[in-house]
């Protein structure tokens, strides 16, 4: 009987190494392949999903309970509307959003009994990332029955307007005069002060000579979230009833969404598309929502584009 050499057995050894090595290899690589697809394919049912319920929910917007106008805000990758979600016969307030859009809503109010008095609010540490846009709505109530009574509004000592010049009464007991302003370029450094400043007409006789109520609204962008759409839901409360933003819920959808083009489009009654942003807002009656999902860019498939268009009913033209 022939024996091997010790050669003979370290080639043999050497061989089937390899060969246990290229086979081990090609399990591992259809392994991974085959997770990947399969993590994919999980986005992509996810996404669609998402686009369902968004299509349902985006269908039945209407005013809020608070009186709000159906949609708060139509941005390109964020929007914002108001629609009895859950069945309960009161609109929440939803909101969609991819994560490196973050919108916040922040209230405070004050007073001054003094006459031509004025009171102010401060406002800081609000933002998590970059400002993108920002808005302050300006209520005021007192007497402010003439039109030599009315109130100088400031935002970081700069005047943004004037509200009540007309259209007001002396102590309505209910805000007047609402006005928004545009307070981008002073907020960008996570701080703003605003003051309302009343003419020296205005008495203190309600008993108080003015009450202001500012509601400052902005749009963040937050990095280190790209890929994540997430929706937001709150739930009107009290009487009358408001939309606390610290009570927003927050689910993500998706993790995997990469959309250069936007999420959202807008449509007017003829089909035209919507570019400008406050036209948006009033216009809209039709929206086309897209989402592009992959998994891994880096990988093959390529993107997956999901792409689905809703009719707002209660928007419709009669």
């Amino acid at each position: 009987m022939k024996s091997f050499t010790l050669i003979e057995v370290l080639i043999t050894i050497l061989i089937f190494t390899l060969a246990m090595g290229a086979v081990s290899g090609f399990i591992l690589m259809a392994y991974r392949t085959q997770s990947y697809t399969w993590q994919q394919s999980i986005a992509i049912d996810e996404a669609r999903k998402g686009i369902e319920t968004m299509v349902k929910e985006i269908r039945e917007a209407k005013e809020g309970e608070n009186g709000s106008y159906p949609i708060e805000l139509a941005g390109d990758k964020e929007f914002i509307f108001y629609s009895d979600i859950d069945g309960d016969g009161r609109a929440e307030r939803v909101r969609y959003f991819l994560g490196t859009t973050n919108s916040g809503t922040i209230t405070q109010e004050c007073q001054t009994s003094q006459k031509g008095g004025s009171c102010s609010v401060n406002l800081s540490s609000f933002l998590k990332g970059t400002l993108k846009s920002a808005q302050v709505k300006v209520s005021v109530d007192g007497d402010f029955g003439l039109s030599t009574e009315y109130a100088e509004i400031f935002g970081d000592s700069q005047k943004i307007g004037e509200i009540c010049n007309t259209g007001c009464s002396d102590c309505p007991g209910a805000w007047q005069g609402t006005q928004t302003f545009d307070v981008t370029n002073y907020a960008k450094d996570n701080s703003i002060s605003f003051l309302a400043d009343a003419t020296s007409y205005v008495d203190p006789q309600c008993p108080h000579s003015m009450k202001a109520k500012f509601e400052f609204f902005f749009t963040e962008d937050l990095s280190g979230f790209t890929h994540e759409f997430k929706k937001g839901v709150i739930k009107p409360i009290g009487s009358p009833p408001t939309y606390p933003s610290d009570q927003e819920k927050i689910s993500i959808l998706t993790s995997y969404v990469r959309n250069v083009p936007p999420i959202f489009e807008y449509y007017d009654q003829n089909g035209n598309k919507i570019l400008d942003y406050p036209a948006r807002l009033k216009d809209t009656k039709l929206m086309k929502v897209y989402l592009v999902v992959n998994v891994d860019p880096d990988r093959p498939p390529q993107n997956f584009g999901l792409e689905s268009f809703v009719q707002l009913r209660n928007l419709k033209e009669e």
